[in-house]
């Protein structure tokens, strides 16, 4: 589905992508894991061709993400939908208002056809009856529901969670990590999470990919990961478990 090919980024001379090489399965939950500060988001706004690299390639189907501009660029853009780390709601707006934005926003559907899309993707996150409620009303894990189901408004084939249990107590993490599952089961998306949540993270992704000094270090089955003898693995696995986020 995607793969990134010696991907490079700086800036002002501070070098943050060095050669990111990964493949990234279709059909597939991929967590992107490392210390903070250390690119993962910056990775995640190249596969949607919000920032381009300085030399490299992003494929998506094949296609080469940095070689489009303008209408060819936002065709390939559409296969996406993005759960962004704070949720990023109107708060002018309605749940239903906000779920419905990209559609009204994007498409020319009419709205009955628009409201039958929104109500589906409410009832699917378990929000069918706060549709007319405002983001300010809603509890932290309503939130990340009513904004996963404006990612999955209008069906993409790939979603991207940055960071989506930043703050969350474990509860509401496990919550939300159960709702990422099974939204995925239903709906059958290839994702990417970008997470810090070790080794929760492990339980959802089928591949994981560490991102450590600019390179991907190690990309394997959360099993293999979790065993893995690489020091820089091992160090990041250890202070995660103990409630850090990894070296700086």
């Amino acid at each position: 589905m995607i793969q990134l090919v010696n991907l490079y980024k700086s800036f002002d001379r501070q070098q943050v992508l060095k050669g990111v090489n990964l493949i990234i399965p279709k059909g597939q939950v991929t967590a992107i894991i490392g210390r903070s500060g250390g690119g993962k988001s910056v990775l995640l706004k190249h596969l949607i061709g919000l920032m381009r690299p300085d030399s490299g390639q992003v494929l998506v189907d094949g296609t080469d993400l940095c070689r489009l501009r303008g209408k060819a660029l936002d065709a390939v853009r559409e296969k996406f939908g993005v759960l962004f780390q704070g949720c990023a709601l109107f708060d002018s707006l309605t749940v239903f208002d906000n779920v419905a934005f990209p559609l009204r926003e994007k498409t020319r559907l009419p709205e009955d056809e628009v409201a039958r899309r929104t109500m589906k993707r409410l009832e699917a996150v378990g929000l069918a009856d706060m549709t007319h409620k405002y983001p300010a009303e809603l509890s932290g894990g309503m939130k990340k529901r009513a904004a996963l189901a404006r990612a999955l408004v209008h069906d993409p084939e790939i979603i991207l969670f940055d960071e989506p249990t930043t703050g969350l107590d474990p509860i509401l993490l496990n919550s939300v990590h159960r709702l990422i599952v099974d939204a995925h089961k239903r709906f059958g998306f290839t994702a990417v999470v970008v997470s810090h949540d070790i080794p929760e993270i492990f339980d959802i992704a089928q591949t994981v990919a560490m991102l450590h000094e600019g390179v991907i270090v190690e990309h394997d089955s959360p099993g293999v990961i979790m065993a893995s003898a690489n020091p820089v693995v091992r160090q990041f696995l250890t202070g995660a478990s103990n409630g850090q986020t990894g070296p700086e």
